[in-house]
């Protein structure tokens, strides 16, 4: 899933109401055959809205007399009000929406969505996105990913991985992990000198981003895709999920993650690690742009050491409303996206492209960014997101791993979550 904490999530509480207020109104017909209305949550000095406002200019360079209407929403807002929007006469042309059965899947089995199989198939793009990339673009009838129609396209790709500051590593004399026992040590290092390892975020994604990650390494594909797919029976108290849980409530215990952090926001974590306070943080490519541009101090990424998987996919979607009024610009601007020349520099902006090419990445960093990916994706060891299968379960997650650093029991936890889980799965 594409997260808040990118800046423009902290937009979601002043337009959430007149937003929904718009919406429930219905509104007058907004039909313009020369404008394109163009909705995203991407913060201006991310890698995608300089490669997307990059792409808007030739849009409308291309396409004489019509001009994109772009308007700033927020992660939540759109994740909470997209049904009711799309469902009035106020949809926009085109938005990013976030990806997985609880989302796009969920939109698509409503009826809110264009099928975009035809455009797919006519443009080519099915043919720039791999396999376990466009998984997360295509729904069957009941909304489960990796179906046989296209709902969505997404022009990047993401993956959680460790921001690490090399500074405070080198100030304490503690090594850099390439293994999951090495991380454990060097936290033991960081802990014993007073400094607490990881930033964290318990109101948001990343407390669930540790859980899933530690009961990944437990786990494998089949486990994935039962648990994402639907492919068999997902067993939420299972040793894997067991030791995920259990593990992140140990973690919180020993100081490796603030007890205190249980009430924080993605965007606080985020900037208390650019600030220099933490030597980690744990959370998504959505941030390197930031952290290039804001981070004072001498830094890296890394995989989570030692993993045989991580959370990660293709980026959050273009979608087209069943309702959009001008569905052809709307193509057209995806078209755009996909180019090379709006790749690459997404690419050297620091996201992660999905037609880039490789020659035109030149900073070196966003170019081991981009390798690390492709090496995931080559090995299979995209695992999605925890909230992903089934509707809801974003905040359920939220609130697990708030349980879990306040002290609940993981076997209460997971059993919650298990019947939240087995009451959302398709019948």
């Amino acid at each position: 899933m594409n997260r808040p904490g990118r800046g423009t999530a902290l937009l979601a509480a002043l337009a959430a109401g007149s937003l929904a207020l718009t919406a429930c109104g219905g509104g007058d017909d907004q039909s313009n055959p020369n404008e394109l209305r163009l909705w995203h949550y991407e913060a201006p000095d991310s890698a995608m809205g300089v490669a997307w406002n990059q792409a808007i200019k030739e849009f409308e360079q291309t396409h004489p007399g019509v001009k994109v209407k772009f308007e700033e929403k927020g992660f939540e807002q759109i994740q909470k009000t997209a049904p009711m929007v799309l469902n009035s006469n106020d949809a926009p042309d085109i938005l990013e929406y976030n990806k997985g059965n609880a989302t796009a899947g969920l939109l698509s089995k409503q009826g809110l969505l264009d099928d975009m199989s035809a455009e797919v198939a006519k443009r080519g793009w099915d043919k720039m996105l791999s396999p376990n990339i466009a998984a997360t673009s295509k729904y069957d009838a009941k909304g489960t990913m990796g179906g046989d129609k296209w709902f969505g396209i997404p022009n990047y790709a993401e993956y959680t991985l460790i921001y690490y500051n090399k500074d405070l590593f080198d100030k304490h004399g503690v090594k850099v992990p390439t293994s999951y026992d090495e991380l454990v040590r060097a936290m033991d290092q960081f802990v014993a000198k007073g400094v607490t390892p990881f930033t964290n975020a318990g109101a948001e994604v990343m407390a669930q981003h540790f859980i899933y990650q530690l009961a990944l390494d437990k786990a494998d594909q089949s486990w994935v895709e039962a648990y994402q797919r639907y492919t068999g029976k997902a067993n939420l108290t299972d040793p894997a999920w067991t030791a995920g849980a259990t593990t992140f409530a140990d973690w919180v215990k020993k100081g490796y993650v603030a007890k205190s952090s249980v009430s924080l926001k993605a965007e606080d974590a985020g900037v208390a690690f650019m600030q220099g306070k933490f030597p980690m943080m744990f959370s998504g490519t959505w941030w390197f742009g930031r952290v290039v541009k804001e981070a004072k101090f001498d830094w890296d990424t890394m995989v989570w050491p030692g993993g045989k998987m991580t959370a990660g996919s293709g980026g959050n979607l273009w979608v087209v409303p069943k309702g959009s009024k001008n569905k052809k610009l709307a193509y057209d601007f995806i078209d755009i996206t996909m180019k090379k020349n709006i790749q690459n520099a997404l690419g050297n902006a620091g996201g992660v492209p999905v037609a880039a090419d490789p020659a035109a990445i030149t900073e070196p960093k966003a170019k081991k960014l981009i390798e690390n990916f492709d090496d995931l994706a080559r090995n299979n060891a995209l695992a999605f997101y925890p909230d992903w299968p089934v509707p809801g379960f974003y905040d359920k997650w939220v609130s697990a791993g708030q349980k879990l650093m306040n002290g609940s029991s993981p076997g209460s936890v997971l059993g919650d979550l298990q019947k939240d889980y087995d009451s959302g799965v398709p019948k």
